[in-house]
């Protein structure tokens, strides 16, 4: 498997195309969300030059995870579009903060696909890794998403450190929450004992990082 991150001017129009057509075939052809759509690919007002996407490819070249990173010092998901989940508390505003978004890790050439598939691929962990890992290389101490609330289960048993930030709620028929992931000692630990790669975190006060394959 590869993994691709970088912002929308850094990596090939190629691929962020096939961020936007795989966001689309997972979003709206498999879970049926109600998303901005034009010409076959999903992208909405946080796409922009600003945006940082994490990307993973199987042996084939196929997209089969993607996600996306927002500083909350700009406007994001969840501060324009679901505030309501935080039940009340002001949406982070912060360099140390991140939302993560249109995380989903759906191997279409696997022989099952299904909704569950979104989150429970093994690709699930390497893309989770990577995505924290390159938050953190922006600044980011903490994530904040808007998930399913699915996903609470599998960060549990991943051993995450993720909890609420405000209880589930019900939109557009989907059960959703928002959700805070701290970037620590505990969720390092837990998915590099789980990962095939190691992201070197010791450095946390200098921001030096660096990756072992």
């Amino acid at each position: 498997m590869e993994l691709i991150y970088g912002k929308t001017m850094t990596i090939s129009p190629e691929a962020e195309r096939s961020i936007a057509a795989y966001r689309h075939k997972v979003f709206i052809e498999l879970l049926g969300w109600d998303m901005p759509v034009q010409d076959g690919f999903e992208r909405d007002q946080f796409d922009h030059e600003d945006t940082v996407y994490v990307m993973a490819r199987n042996d084939s070249g196929a997209v089969c995870g993607c996600a996306r990173l927002l500083p909350t010092t700009s406007p994001y998901l969840l501060s324009e579009v679901f505030p309501q989940l935080l039940n009340g508390v002001t949406p982070p505003c912060s360099p140390e903060v991140w939302e993560l978004s249109r995380f989903a890790t759906v191997d279409f050439s696997a022989q099952t696909t299904n909704a569950m598939s979104q989150f429970s691929s093994e690709i699930c962990v390497e893309l989770l890794h990577a995505s924290i890992h390159c938050a953190y290389q922006h600044g980011a101490k903490r994530l904040i998403t808007v998930s399913p609330l699915g996903i609470e289960r599998l960060l549990r048993r991943m051993g995450v450190h993720a909890h609420r930030a405000g209880p589930p709620m019900t939109i557009d028929g989907h059960h959703i929450y928002a959700c805070w992931i701290e970037i620590d000692e505990i969720t390092i630990k837990a998915l590099d004992a789980l990962s095939e790669k190691t992201y070197d975190f010791t450095d946390m006060a200098s921001g030096r990082h660096s990756i072992q394959d």
